[in-house]
C-alpha cells in the first residue's frame, strides 16, 4: 500500500521490520508503535492497517505484551493532531486472542477505545463474499444474517477523527 501511495504523494512508512525498498517518495523506518518518538499532537493523518492486531503476541519478533494493542493504541491517539485523521483496519467478529496470531475486536471495543475520536465512517468487508459495506447497520455485522467468513472474522476499516 505505502509503495503505491507513494506514487501519487511523499510517504513516510513506519514498521517494526521496516520495507527495504527505494523508491523517489518513499521513507521506510522502524519504529515500535508501543514507544511512538513523535511529539504530542505532532500527525495530521496516520494509517494503520492489520497491525495492532498482532502488537505484543511475539508473532515478528517483538516482546510478549498482553496490552501491547492498547498501549499502541494510546500511542496514535496521543500523536494524531486535533482535527487530524486515523485510517485504521483491525479483525471484527467474536472478540478472541489467536495466541501467536492476532487478535479480533468486536466493533464497539474499536469505538471505546478512540474515545476523544468521532468515528467517521465505517466499513465492513466480508472476506467470504468479498463483499464491502459502508456504514452498514451494527446488527448485521454483530450478528449477521450468514455466518462469518471461514477465518471466523472479516474485516473492519475505521476512520476516526481527532476531536
Amino acid at each position: 500500500f505505502c509503495s503505491i501511495l507513494s506514487a501519487f504523494i511523499d510517504v513516510k512508512f513506519y514498521d517494526y521490520r521496516p520495507a527495504k525498498l527505494n523508491l523517489n517518495n518513499l521513507t521506510s523506518e522502524k519504529i515500535d508503535l508501543t514507544n511512538i518518538f513523535f511529539n504530542d499532537n505532532s500527525v495530521e493523518c496516520i494509517s494503520c492497517m492489520h497491525t495492532i492486531e498482532h502488537i505484543g503476541l511475539g508473532r515478528y519478533g517483538d516482546p510478549i505484551n498482553p496490552q501491547g494493542d492498547i498501549k499502541a493504541i494510546n500511542e496514535l491517539k496521543r500523536i494524531t493532531k486535533s482535527g487530524g485523521n486515523l485510517l485504521l483496519v483491525f479483525p471484527v467478529g467474536k472478540p478472541k486472542i489467536m495466541f501467536n496470531a492476532h487478535r479480533i475486536y468486536s466493533h464497539k471495543q474499536i469505538v471505546d477505545y478512540f474515545e476523544g475520536f468521532e468515528l467517521k465512517e465505517f466499513a465492513f468487508i466480508l472476506t467470504d463474499k468479498a463483499e464491502f459495506l459502508v456504514n452498514p447497520q451494527l446488527e448485521k455485522i454483530e450478528h449477521p444474517v450468514r455466518p462469518y467468513g471461514h477465518s471466523g472474522y472479516n474485516s473492519g476499516c475505521f476512520w476516526f477523527r481527532k476531536k
